[in-house]
């Protein structure tokens, strides 16, 4: 198996519900890795792997709603479809909040996890995809001088007042080191103007990151 291999986690306190799983999927040509709780996910996910989480709703420890608001917190390229033998309305409405891609109450037919666990492939593909760009963005903002974060913190504040004298005023620095500063920011940060900028920085920013400024 390998990366590109389609990768689905089960996280699930009934071993019969492991183990038909984990047999199923894998003759479908998944990956799967199954774990008896939450904290043995955690102890052996990386957080670096885009793939599908089948997540039991009630177990003992963390529930499958803490576990999923822990994994959002922390930015995973995750899908998560919920599967539950006692979950209400509440809990689904929160899971699916939350964005999970469906909650499925056991017994469920095999077709149908499957179709959840291919939607949930793509999106988890979508985020890990969008994780790395934000994380590429995010590397051109940690060059930059502690100086430079501050005319640009500058510029973002005030988009009326970014001439390099009114910026040298504010700051108590000349326009002609402004202007030194100003073209190593947009070398750095590989843009050609203020408008660029400011995209680059809602692009960080929306994808749920926030620049070092």
């Amino acid at each position: 198996m390998t990366d590109r291999t389609p990768m689905v986690f089960i996280v699930d306190d009934d071993q019969d519900i492991r183990t038909s799983l984990t047999r199923a999927l894998g003759q479908r040509g998944f990956e799967v890795a199954a774990y008896a709780s939450a904290k043995a996910f955690l102890a052996a996910y990386d957080g670096t792997r885009a793939a599908c989480l089948v997540l039991d709703y009630g177990m003992p420890e963390m529930t499958g709603l803490e576990l999923q608001a822990l994994l959002n917190r922390q930015d995973n390229p995750l899908a998560v479809v919920f599967v539950t033998g006692h979950g209400g309305v509440p809990e689904s409405v929160q899971a699916m909040k939350a964005g999970a891609v469906d909650f499925l109450e056991k017994p469920f037919r095999q077709s149908v996890l499957i179709e959840r666990i291919e939607t949930a492939l793509e999106l988890a593909e979508a985020k890990r995809a969008a994780r790395a760009t934000r994380q590429g963005i995010q590397a051109r903002f940690d060059r930059l001088t502690a100086r430079e974060e501050e005319i640009v913190a500058r510029m973002l504040d005030n988009p009326a007042e970014v001439s390099s004298k009114e910026i040298g005023n504010f700051l108590g620095i000349s326009p002609r080191t402004v202007d030194h500063h100003r073209a190593r920011i947009l070398e750095k940060l590989e843009v050609r103007s203020l408008v660029e900028l400011v995209d680059l920085v809602a692009r960080l920013k929306n994808g749920g990151g926030q620049a070092g400024l």
